[in-house]
């Protein structure tokens, strides 16, 4: 059993397409799909249909009345309701990416934003823009303010496939919405969908996109200048490594050749092409198209090519998540890429304060736990959702934090907050700047940690979930596991809350002293998610497997 996310507890099939190319009749329809997207309405006595932000935002399609027009202007009068509520008046940030449904709904977010005096800015020419863009762009024009405060929008769904659309929110500290936030604009959004939107102020695109509120600027190349900041672009140089880069069709695609002019690197660029079908892409694990950058079949193809680059690395969609690939090891493991980045951020990084913690998921590793613990460091685990750690990026209490699904961020070289959401595009750079620092790449490194450590042995498992036992499952409680051992193991900790900060995580953590399990459901998909680990082999990790899915089963 891999880190690759199977299909459930009893089939575990893996389906005869992954990992090979997406076949013609797989392909979605952008036309189409767009018109279904302005035409279809939601049925509002279908919960499925309501506005609902999961861990990151709003996602669905119009295939399934989840995600149309009606939705996307309920939820942008929402956030101009609560803008003016809370005082927000300064400018706000909004990117795309390039899933087919982003570019019609940023189309109808301009229209309500303009409509409603908001001042925006987008990337000129229609440009693409990844979500750590947002972040850093929010980040850097509140800094010093008392008063005219950003935020963001970003139009994505992240790795889902091509017939998905999504929309989140970045509040004024630039980071994802936390769970206050959602609330508001969701119960605002669902309202005015109820009352036929008629409460929404709107304009044509026409107007919005020439309107005064309205600004085309280029957000790419003051990120791009300030990377030197964050990541030692000039170690990289002076290393000469052969890099490569894969997209996955994402919103990074215009970002490395620009990267590589500014700052004299050689990333080649595997993958160049953007394509809303996404056909390029070798299928995942369950026999959709999906740009996973985690997932060795969707990753098929720059997995191929391990052995003619130093480091090579590929974003998602939004370019929040990264997907890190070596001769060494192919395709890193998140949990291991994580580990190591830590341990070699700890001792790379002496303008970070000391006191600054370790931020991970209740759901990632325990290696991770080993290494900060042994390089003396305060660890802070959390719920799942990058949103729990913001505030923390936000303040520089916490120097990194990530999480098991290959998202992060960290802090500037001098200590200071450079995003507060994830950025595949810095995790990709590092990667590139351990391997020159060190003369081995994250997978040696890896090897290295798991010698010292021990073996971690780690499994994420999706089974569909209905809306009726996903609620269940997050009123799970530690008195409902009346076992005293786990997998031969006594239980030393069962968990509803995350330790870092006490919330509620909306699931159980079963914890032995090899090994452990958690179990929780999706909040963006309509599976439950359970994650294992065991640092003795295997077998321990099946048998880790089995109980908890008896446990999760008599819920």
């Amino acid at each position: 059993m891999s880190s690759t996310v199977a299909s459930g507890f009893a089939d575990m099939t893996i389906s005869p397409l992954a990992g090979k190319p997406a076949p013609k009749e797989m392909l979605i329809d952008p036309v189409r799909l767009e018109r279904e997207y302005y035409e279809r309405r939601p049925d509002l006595d279908e919960p499925s249909q309501l506005v609902s932000f999961g861990t990151s935002g709003h996602r669905g399609s119009p295939r399934h009345g989840s995600f149309t027009e009606s939705h996307i202007l309920a939820i942008t009068q929402a956030i101009c309701d609560y803008r003016k509520a809370h005082g927000t008046s300064g400018p706000l940030y909004m990117g795309k990416d390039t899933h087919a449904l982003s570019g019609p709904a940023q189309r109808t977010a301009l229209e309500v934003l303009a409509a409603n005096g908001v001042e925006t800015i987008i990337q000129r020419g229609d440009g693409v823009t990844p979500t750590p863009v947002v972040s850093r762009a929010i980040l850097v024009h509140n800094r010093g303010r008392s008063d005219r405060f950003a935020d963001g929008i970003v139009v994505t769904p992240s790795h889902n496939p091509p017939e998905d659309g999504g929309f989140k929110y970045n509040p004024t500290n630039g980071g994802p919405a936390d769970t206050d936030v959602t609330h508001w604009i969701e119960t605002r959004a669902n309202a005015l969908l109820q009352s036929q939107n008629v409460g929404v102020k709107r304009v044509t695109y026409a107007v919005a996109i020439s309107a005064d509120t309205t600004h085309q600027e280029d957000l790419a190349l003051p990120y791009i200048n300030d990377l030197r900041n964050v990541v030692d672009i000039d170690a990289i140089r002076a290393a000469g490594l052969e890099l490569a880069a894969d997209p996955l069709g994402g919103a990074s695609v215009n970002y490395w050749e620009p990267i590589n002019a500014v700052h004299k690197l050689e990333v080649a660029v595997v993958n160049p092409r953007i394509d809303p079908t996404f056909s390029f892409m070798t299928v995942d694990h369950d026999g959709a198209i999906r740009m996973d950058c985690s997932s060795p079949y969707a990753m098929a193809r720059l997995v191929g090519l391990k052995d003619r680059y130093r480091v090579a690395f590929a974003n998602d969609p939004d370019s929040d998540r990264h997907g890190i690939v070596t001769p060494s090891a192919g395709l890193m493991n998140p949990n291991h890429y994580l580990a190591v980045a830590i341990s070699y951020l700890l001792t790379h990084r002496p303008g970070w304060p000391v006191t600054a913690a370790v931020g991970k998921t209740l759901v990632s590793s325990s290696l991770i736990d080993r290494v900060v613990d042994k390089a003396g460091r305060r660890l802070s685990e959390m719920p799942v959702g990058f949103k729990w750690f913001a505030p923390g990026l936000f303040d520089g209490s916490c120097c990194f934090a990530g999480e098991e699904s290959a998202g992060a961020s960290f802090l500037r070289r001098d200590g200071s907050v450079w995003t507060t959401d994830k950025d595949g595009l810095i995790m990709d750079l590092l990667a590139a700047e351990i391997t020159a620092c060190t003369g081995r790449d994250p997978g040696e490194h890896y090897r290295a940690l798991a010698a010292e450590f021990g073996t971690a042995y780690y499994t994420r498992i999706d089974a569909p979930a209905t809306p009726e036992q996903k609620a269940k499952l997050e009123r799970l409680s530690a008195e409902s596991v009346t076992a005293p051992t786990l997998a031969g193991e006594p239980i030393v900790a069962k968990l509803t809350r995350a330790p870092g900060n006490g919330a509620p995580f909306g699931g159980l953590k079963i914890v032995t002293g090899s090994g452990w399990f958690a179990a929780r459901p999706s909040g963006t998909e309509a599976v439950y998610k359970v994650y294992a680990e065991s640092f003795k082999d295997e077998q321990h990790l099946q048998a880790i497997v089995d109980e908890a899915q008896q446990i999760v089963s008599g819920a």
